[in-house]
């Protein structure tokens, strides 16, 4: 039967929120009743995509006469480039599919296990999620470098030009590959006295000589980002729907923005069935099974696809919970006392996965 939600809710928060699960018994105080929801199907789409910033050095101009560079960073710009596109199907609480299990009074110890959202998870057995998959993490970059201008000598700051400037640098540049190349042949008057200091130096004169190149050569800084996006679909089917767009200039944008290049989702019912005409007594039926049972989904097969830019990133079929239908499991199966039946569900879908007698 139909249950208010404001009682699972009540449920629910009695339980640890650390816990992913939390396990009601039916008792004398419930009247031998657990509320719990069943899910409808949610995609969250997932776009993972690079920033990239680029930005000229200061001498970009002299790179070529003073280091043999034929291609430094002319102009300052900003980059993005879209890396993949992934969807995760996930159940989420319908409001509208709240039921009650309702066991006899002197079942043996009967329980529901649920999540804290109130989904089912299974009967008369605990219940363990997964192991967590890893967390996308934003903004992760490419290591910067110092500020050149720490590394400059006092002949290279007065300089009076920038043309001057730019050739002393350079030979500072050539003279840090000299110290380093001498370290590694042997042959350098002060050599590191242990492996440790060989490190230290090494490390140290490979970042002076980069963050000096970078004054001629430009920088590139890399930034890994994501951004999700859910779509709770109906019982209709989904027609390249624009989710978002994509810019090379600004990364991901609104569906209206018409700055970028859309992303469309469609979704396909596979087996589409037609709603059953039913007397008056099968209605009656219908109603009486649904309210003495306990519910459960039946889902159907979809085809869905993710596109960009004429590329399908996502072309599988998965199961959704609005596409299919639901039945009953009726209680008298939890009657026998000697042998209680376990029953464990598929909490994002709310489908039965295995009947333990």
């Amino acid at each position: 039967m139909r249950y208010y939600i404001s009682l699972l809710l009540l449920l629910i928060a009695s339980s640890a929120f650390s816990q992913k699960t939390v396990k009601m018994s039916a008792v004398k105080s419930n009247d031998y009743g657990v509320a719990y929801s069943l899910p409808k199907t949610s995609l969250v789409v997932t776009a993972e995509y690079t920033k990239k910033t680029r930005k000229m050095g200061e001498f970009y101009q002299y790179a070529e006469r003073y280091l043999s560079v034929s291609n430094p960073i002319v102009e300052n710009s900003v980059l993005y480039v879209l890396d993949n596109i992934d969807v995760a199907a996930k159940g989420i609480a319908d409001k509208d599919k709240s039921y009650l299990v309702e066991f006899k009074s002197n079942t043996t110890a009967p329980f529901v296990t649920l999540t804290k959202e109130g989904l089912i998870c299974a009967i008369n057995e605990d219940y363990s999620f997964p192991a967590d998959e890893v967390v996308k993490i934003g903004g992760l970059t490419s290591p910067s470098l110092p500020d050149p201008r720490s590394f400059l000598s006092e002949e290279i700051l007065r300089a009076g030009s920038t043309a001057k400037q730019a050739e002393l640098i350079a030979k500072q540049i050539y003279r840090l590959r000299e110290s380093r190349n001498n370290i590694l042949i042997g042959e350098a008057d002060n050599m590191p006295p242990d492996g440790d200091a060989y490190k230290l130096v090494m490390s140290q004169l490979d970042e002076q000589e980069k963050a000096l190149s970078a004054m001629f050569t430009g920088t590139e800084v890399e930034e890994k980002g994501y951004k999700e996006f859910v779509v709770v679909p109906d019982e209709k089917n989904i027609d390249n729907k624009i989710l978002f767009r994509f810019s090379s200039k600004l990364g991901v944008v609104d569906a209206n923005d018409l700055s970028g290049q859309p992303i469309t989702l469609s979704l396909k019912n596979k087996d589409p069935m037609g709603i059953p005409v039913l007397t008056a007594k099968e209605e009656k039926d219908m109603e009486k099974k649904f309210s003495s049972g306990i519910v459960y989904n039946i889902p159907n097969k979809a085809t869905l696809e993710v596109s960009y830019n004429g590329r399908n990133y996502v072309q599988r079929e998965c199961d959704v919970a609005q596409y299919g239908t639901q039945d009953v499991l009726v209680t008298k199966m939890f009657d026998n006392n000697k042998l209680p039946v376990k029953v464990i569900f598929y909490p994002d879908l709310g489908a039965i996965k295995q009947i333990i007698q």
